[in-house]
């Protein structure tokens, strides 16, 4: 086990429940010192805390809207006074709000929009200006655009954006050593997924996967996590994480 001195620091936002926190508490066992991002629930977060630090992993937590510009330089500034850097950034945060178009709101469009994307580009941008060489900045995107679901219109167009900051970033920051990649997980067991579907309409989703069923999130935190470690030469690069299913 490396000292605190030595290991490597990663910053999961999103990460007091579903997919940010599997990631949070693969990271830990990788060796990461790992910084939670939440914000709303403090339970959530300390659980998620007490999850790892059960384990023997070196987490704090720390509360902030990643849309608010001032919140996220303070999860970095953070992570720096705590740790003494950032290695590995993991944008797991955003909402999703399902219904045919023409029945969005606009208010509905605008707070997805603002942590989907807004949240993306904040937070990889003080990652591309904080985060130390040999880095990793890995967003989370979703497979939902290729699978063309109805339903599912103004959350593809959000992250769709994500994927489109993806090899930018990547070759703006050639030189600095940092891979960018994005995750696009397909449906995963999640509250975001799970939300307002029934039984059946999971069993139905589930049925059209080669495996008859959906994922989990250790799945998807086990890919963050080569991204985050060994896969240096995977850059600027969307990765499908979906048994299949398209």
């Amino acid at each position: 086990m490396m000292s605190t001195n030595e290991k490597k620091v990663a910053i999961v936002t999103g990460a007091s429940r579903g997919i940010g926190r599997a990631a949070a508490e693969r990271l830990a066992r990788d060796g990461f010192a790992v910084i939670i991002n939440y914000a709303s629930s403090d339970a959530a977060a300390r659980e998620a805390v007490n999850a790892i630090t059960a384990t023997g992993g070196d987490v704090k937590a720390f509360k902030a809207d990643i849309a608010n510009e001032t919140q996220v330089e303070a999860l970095f500034d953070f992570t720096e006074q705590e740790f003494g850097g950032v290695d590995v950034t993991v944008n797991c945060a955003g909402i999703m709000i399902t219904k045919p178009v023409v029945d969005f709101t606009v208010e509905e469009f605008d707070r997805m929009h603002a942590i989907n994307v807004r949240g993306t580009f904040l937070v990889s941008r003080e990652a591309a200006r904080r985060m130390r060489a040999g880095g990793a900045i890995i967003n989370i995107s979703t497979a939902a655009e290729r699978q063309a679901m109805p339903a599912y219109g103004p959350y593809a167009m959000s992250k769709d954006a994500v994927e489109g900051l993806n090899l930018i970033l990547a070759r703006e920051l050639k030189g600095r050593d940092i891979t960018v990649n994005t995750v696009g997980p397909g449906p995963v067991a999640t509250e975001l997924f799970l939300n307002g579907k029934d039984e059946a309409l999971v069993e139905r989703i589930a049925s059209f996967n080669p495996f008859n069923r959906i994922g989990q999130p250790p799945e998807i935190a086990e890919v963050i996590s080569f991204l985050a470690g060994s896969a240096r030469w995977i850059n600027g690069q969307t990765i499908y994480v979906n048994g299949g299913m398209n």
